[in-house]
């Protein structure tokens, strides 16, 4: 028996699948988790639209985003509950269902409040179902291909923000936003039923264990408090507001209490004694920052192009589309090859490419064109590819099986917050930045610079009244601030993942050859 299978096959479910099931069996949990990663990318490129048609500024409009994400960061560590409460294949089949209804709800919405609550039940019926899917279709795989098995989950995680924003594009430059929403219910629709009808005959073992009330209440209270800090800072300017001071305090005591609560309870919502074990410690928080850092830069980039460079949301999408070129092509390589190699080399190098990626987009101007902004886009690809497989490795070595499941919805909850937290730190870093370049400019030109002259009597003798001049001038400066910003944001994303491969070496490498996950329990 090899490691791999004693780390990732639950000991309750049957034997493997065979044959036309396990091909089928793999099709209904990839579409779904399809489905669910879909989700928490397709809307960056419609932030726009959506914000233009509810009446919100793009800013206020990233909650339809962050909401989501938290929602289901806070959901994810019940699964392991959950699991032993009602059972592996019918919590699975459940939260698919219920994400087809919220999907169908948020196409419904009629204002940002509305859109808002749909996403957030989104996203908490949607938390079981990465865990989930993760341990179903590694059960239903041979022992001896569980690396092919975590390399086939990783390419649906992978190509999904990938396929998000060109598909999200697309669906609202030609028909309407509602509709990045809509495409859920057919798709949701048809997993569900192939996965129950694959699996419903291998339900796992039902337990009935006391829920963690005081634990999940206080996970709610602080994750909640914290995002919405993170969210609200720049409007409210951070901590000048009472409010703002509020929400820092509420997030440190709520978290505070949870350490403690969790730490001593006898069932605990979150089993924090997992973070005792060294790779799980620190390939979470590796994982997880890189992701934040990483998902912050995706939702950037299509904002800067459609805001300050002109391209339509389809153009937008298409200039993010090419980074699963390499990620497709590569992931299954990586899969196979994990066991063989050092995966702190494979995460190692992956850093590296999104630093040199990061580093090519800190040079984009005003006048960088298509082309140029789709080359550090392909090379993306090889680093998502090296990115998600070792560190997952890494994480989940040593896990005992009756461990696992809490062991994923834990290293899920860290890498999704961290997510969401990226998105609203990378946003609220750009107006701010943007803010600085903007008033260094405009002090310029106070100081009589000629060119600025220049530019108004040209403009003045096209036609343009003083006012509609400097307006002109007003907005040639945003682009150049904003985009300056943006640069800011790369450039030091880039610095962040170098010095990320220092964290990946404090955890210890897989001992077990042949095993794609697994090392020495110590």
């Amino acid at each position: 028996m090899s490691a791999a299978s004693k780390n990732f096959a639950p000991p309750e479910l049957p034997a493997p699948l065979q044959g036309g099931q396990l091909v089928l069996g793999t099709v209904a949990l990839s579409l779904a988790t399809f489905m669910n990663v879909l989700d928490s990318s397709i809307a960056n490129v419609s932030l726009p639209a959506i914000s233009g048609d509810l009446g919100v500024s793009p800013v206020q409009g990233t909650w339809v985003i962050t909401s989501f994400g938290v929602a289901n960061a806070i959901s994810v560590p019940l699964t392991g509950w959950l699991t032993q409460r009602f059972g592996a294949v019918r919590l699975f089949t459940t939260s698919v269902l219920l994400f087809v209804l919220a999907s169908w709800l948020c196409g419904f919405a009629h204002s940002l409040e509305m859109l808002v609550a749909c996403r957030v039940l989104q996203g908490l019926v949607a938390g079981p179902m990465i865990p989930l899917s993760q341990t179903l279709l590694l059960a239903s795989y041979s022992r001896a291909k569980a690396g092919t098995a975590l390399a086939l989950w990783g390419m649906t995680t992978l190509v999904a923000p990938v396929v998000g924003p060109l598909l999200g594009g697309w669906i609202t430059d030609n028909v309407s936003w509602p509709w990045i929403f809509y495409i859920n219910v057919p798709v949701g629709l048809f997993a569900a039923l192939l996965t129950w009808s694959i699996y419903r005959e291998r339900e796992t073992a039902i337990r009935k264990l006391p829920i963690d009330g005081v634990g999940l209440a206080l996970l709610v209270i602080w994750v909640g408090a914290l995002q919405i800090m993170l969210d609200k800072g720049k409007e409210l300017d951070w901590f000048a507001s009472g409010e703002i001071q509020l929400l820092a305090l509420t997030a440190a005591v709520g978290f505070a209490f949870f350490l403690a609560w969790e730490l001593t309870d006898e069932h605990p919502v979150v089993d924090l004694r997992l973070f005792a074990r060294r790779n799980f410690v620190f390939g979470a928080a590796t994982l997880s920052l890189a992701y934040g850092l990483f998902f912050g830069n995706v939702v950037l980039l299509p904002l800067w192009l459609q805001q300050y460079m002109g391209y339509t949301a389809t153009d937008a999408g298409m200039a993010l589309a090419p980074v699963g070129l390499l990620a497709i092509l590569l992931s299954p390589v990586v899969g196979k090859n994990v066991s063989r190699f050092d995966p702190r080399m494979m995460a190692s190098f992956a850093f590296v490419m999104f630093a040199v990626v990061l580093g090519m987009r800190a040079n984009f101007t005003t006048q960088t064109d298509f082309a140029t902004i789709m080359v550090p886009t392909i090379l993306q690809g090889a680093a998502l590819a090296f990115f998600f497989i070792p560190l997952t490795t890494l994480t989940l070595s040593g896990i005992t099986p009756e461990r696992l499941p809490a062991a994923a919805g834990l290293s899920n909850f860290v890498r999704i917050t961290a997510g969401a937290m990226g998105t609203s730190i990378a946003t609220t870093l750009w107006e701010s930045r943007a803010t600085l370049h903007h008033q260094h400019m405009a002090e310029q030109l106070s100081l009589g610079n000629p060119v600025a002259g220049e530019t108004v009597a040209g403009l003045r003798a096209a036609g343009f009244s003083q006012e509609q001049a400097w307006a002109q001038i007003n907005r040639l400066i945003d682009q150049q601030a904003f985009t300056r910003a943006a640069d800011d944001i790369f450039l030091a994303s880039a610095c962040i993942f170098l010095l990320l491969i220092a964290t990946i070496w404090l955890t210890r490498r897989p001992a077990a050859v042949g095993a794609s996950v697994s090392v020495d329990a110590h």
